[in-house]
């Protein structure tokens, strides 16, 4: 009997151990069947009539709007989800006036960027290695990243691997979700277990007891109807126009456009114990400079601006900034604000 109890509990460590590594995200990847969002979405879009330049990267199709003097310092802007180019709309021509030189991509599954149609096409790996060679291709050099939500998932990634092409990080309502040990192991499985026992939500109801992120999750997931007006004016301090609310809609016309939308939230937590490296042997002994400039009304990222300050050398001595009325999308709500402190962090830090 004792024999018998053993070989069960060996079976049953066997099949968790199996489970954990089977529920672990894959860095392995290839590119899949795309769809492309016809360019009669894009027209009239208020405050965005910049010019379409693409580039071909990993067999993708990469839109990014390229602004301002060509001899000028790089800024690469990197949007989240399920923004797109769009957000920084009011930040391009002050930047590019300013005399930088703008550049600004649209994610793969974003925007005007091919979108794959495949939910399992999109990995946390795929979109840093397209982006990293988004940024060889288009010839970036010393550049300042500015990022945000997703843009900081990914973009502080493509820092890491490709570090001579930066001089400087920005980051805003943005960080690396990140675990070492078995915490780093467990959690992405265990965050899958609790976005399951959500179940089909349909509504998110941002002001009540109710909303947590694993909700959020299964909802990009599971909703029948994704309702960028609502989840955009509640993650914005200002009132938003009908007409700029459907601007963030534009590109997604339909669930086949829609496959990257709806799995990146599911990849936030894919990645923990790759991005603990990247932070402790990487961000650890980064002494170019950095700097934060958070908003004060985005709850979901409140105290990771501290934590980027107090790990990275570069970021000592960095007038760090907490953006007031600021929320999640703070280019919405501070983009002349955001402008002047990236002007002032760039003058500030020269080459």
């Amino acid at each position: 009997m004792f024999k018998g109890i053993v070989i069960a509990l060996a079976v049953l460590i066997v099949a968790a151990i199996v489970t954990v590594f089977s529920m672990q995200s894959s860095t392995e990847w290839s590119t899949g069947e795309v769809a492309r969002t016809p360019d009669s979405q894009f027209e009239n879009l208020p405050d965005y009539d910049f010019e379409p330049n693409y580039v071909e990267v990993e067999g993708y199709r990469i839109h990014y709007v390229d602004e301002g003097p060509r001899d000028g310092q790089t800024v690469l802007l990197m949007h989240g989800q399920p923004s797109w180019s769009y957000l920084y709309r009011h930040m391009i021509p002050l930047l590019s006036e300013a005399g930088y030189r703008v550049i600004a991509p649209d994610n793969v599954g974003f925007g005007k960027s091919d979108k794959p149609v495949d939910w399992s096409d999109h990995t946390y790996q795929m979109h840093v290695d397209v982006m990293s060679g988004f940024v060889d291709a288009v010839e970036v050099e010393d550049a300042t990243l500015f990022a945000q939500d997703w843009g900081g998932l990914i973009g502080l990634r493509v820092v890491e691997q490709r570090p001579d092409r930066f001089s400087r990080i920005m980051l805003s309502n943005t960080t690396l979700p990140a675990a070492g040990g078995i915490q780093g192991w467990l959690g992405y499985p265990l965050f899958r277990v609790s976005v399951w026992n959500e179940g089909d939500v349909q509504e998110l109801n941002f002001d009540g007891d109710e909303f947590s992120f694993s909700t959020w999750v299964a909802y990009a997931r599971t909703s029948d109807q994704f309702d960028f007006s609502n989840l955009f004016q509640n993650a914005t301090a200002r009132k938003l126009s009908d007409a700029e609310l459907a601007g963030y809609a534009a590109p997604f016309p339909t669930e086949e456009t829609m496959a990257g939308v709806r799995m990146f939230p599911t990849l936030v937590a894919s990645q923990l114990r790759r991005n603990q490296a990247v932070i402790d042997e990487f961000y650890a002994n980064w002494d170019k400079p950095l700097i934060t400039a958070f908003g004060d009304k985005d709850t979901l990222m409140a105290g990771q601006d501290k934590e980027w300050q107090e790990r990275v050398p570069g970021a000592d001595g960095q007038a760090h900034t907490l953006v007031q009325d600021g929320a999640h999308f703070i280019q919405e709500d501070k983009p002349e604000e955001l402008v002047r402190i990236l002007d002032q962090f760039i003058k500030s830090n020269p080459l």
